[in-house]
């Protein structure tokens, strides 16, 4: 095996269904508000499939647009790892599905379950699987069609999700945005803070389950409003000290889009301003694992940064699980 290898991610791609769900549809649905939903979250709209698509649609299209980006063919990927928990199907895996669909016979494929931290989870697997030697192009999707596991009773909760993909390739070297710092961490014992129950080994899918509505994600906001604020600091500031830089090093923050209050509050305690930190939340919603490549991809296309310049991606999700990378443009 080759010595360790830097690493960097030279093309991005994203995709979201056409099908628009707004605040004002939502108001058909359940008892809610456009300002209500505003006010609290941040989120106008969000993206949401339709009947006959799935996730593997979603990250294949975010793939196909990363590929065209990077000049390689699909049979040159030999590595394609997924963050879902919204899967095509409990086994075979997304990343499977979707190199079917592009046509990557060469790459081994794999998905990863860390919620909304799914896509730096990936990430850092498809990150040291290259700086290893074992691999050399890696495509690392984060994938959602969170749509499908809301219940759209419950007002609390289906006002948030969306649905969408976002896709990035990995490569040795410094010739792209390299990765120079990430972190993952996990707490089970919170797992209940964020869950979706049955449909699996412990809860198996019956009349029951069903129509208790245990099919659906199960979220406790209040406690995981509390963490975020905290977490997502904090993993900002541990970051950039383990690069030996300052937070005004920092040019931009791509956090998971979670809830806008939550990311106002992050900024305050790292005493950056609010437009430090991209936010796309009011066009998708929150998207899981697929927030931050689909935020990422448009800072990309965006032409807003320069070479040189410091990006941090942090996230934080069901698991209860949380994550973090530093990017050097």
């Amino acid at each position: 095996m080759d010595k360790i290898q830097k690493v960097s991610i030279v093309s991005t791609g994203s995709y979201a269904p056409d099908k628009i769900l707004s605040n004002d549809d939502l108001e058909k649905l359940v008892e809610t508000s456009d300002e209500w939903i505003t006010t609290r979250t941040g989120i106008k709209e969000r993206h949401m499939v339709v009947e006959g698509e799935a996730t593997s649609d979603l990250a294949a299209r975010a793939a196909q647009n990363a590929l065209k980006e990077s000049g390689l063919t699909p049979e040159q990927l030999d590595l394609i790892v997924i963050g879902t928990v919204s899967p095509d199907n409990l086994f075979p895996s997304t990343a499977c599905h979707v190199q079917r669909k592009i046509n990557a016979p060469n790459a081994a494929a794999f998905d990863i379950s860390a919620a909304c931290t799914g896509f730096l989870y990936s990430l850092t697997a498809g990150w040291k699987m290259i700086a290893t030697g074992m691999h050399k192009n890696a495509l690392v999707i984060g994938a959602e069609t969170l749509t499908r596991l809301t219940d759209y009773t419950d007002r609390g909760t289906c006002v948030l999700f969306g649905d969408g993909a976002g896709a990035v390739i990995l490569q040795p070297g410094d010739q792209g945005h390299e990765i120079l710092y990430g972190f993952l961490g996990a707490d089970g014992t919170r797992a209940d803070l964020m869950i979706l129950p049955a449909g699996a080994s412990s809860l198996p899918a019956s009349h029951k389950t069903v129509d208790e509505k245990m099919h659906y994600i199960k979220l406790r906001g209040r406690e995981v409003f509390k963490f975020a604020v905290l977490k997502m600091a904090d993993l900002v500031k541990e970051s950039i000290e383990k690069c030996n830089l300052k937070i005004s090093d920092i040019s931009l923050v791509v956090p998971h889009q979670v809830n806008m209050r939550i990311l106002e509050s992050a900024a305050e305690r790292l005493n950056m301003p609010i437009d430090k930190f991209y936010v796309n939340i009011d066009k998708y919603g929150n998207t899981s694992a697929a927030s931050i490549p689909i935020a990422f991809d448009e800072v990309a296309r965006s032409g807003r940064l320069k070479k040189g310049d410091i990006v941090v991606l942090v996230a934080f999700g069901g698991g209860l699980t949380w994550g973090s990378a530093v990017i050097r443009w």
